[in-house]
């Protein structure tokens, strides 16, 4: 008999990142945020591409560029960051 294992778009959002790819886009960092508990906010109109995600419960704040291309991917610095905190936050 073989075992069926269903794994949800976001646990294989989060596998996806942990893995820390070079193509892993802002739309999908988005998706992966908000579904813990971060919510996009703009630094105000000077802030460019800077946008700021905030998770209030926690109070972390995770600042991140925004590509000003669609589907270019975050940088590999910025994952590593990412990662970090969201680890430091035992998110991941």
């Amino acid at each position: 008999m073989r075992k069926i294992c269903n794994m949800g778009t976001r646990e294989k959002l989060i596998q996806r990142f942990i893995r820390l790819p070079k193509d892993f886009t802002f739309d999908e960092l988005h998706k992966l945020l908000i579904g813990f508990g971060y919510v996009l906010s703009n630094k105000g109109k000077t802030s460019g591409s800077r946008v700021r995600f905030i998770n209030s419960e926690l109070k972390s704040v995770i600042d991140v560029h925004k590509p000003h291309t669609q589907g270019n991917p975050i940088k590999e610095t910025a994952l590593k960051d990412i990662y970090n905190k969201l680890n430091m936050n035992s998110l991941i």
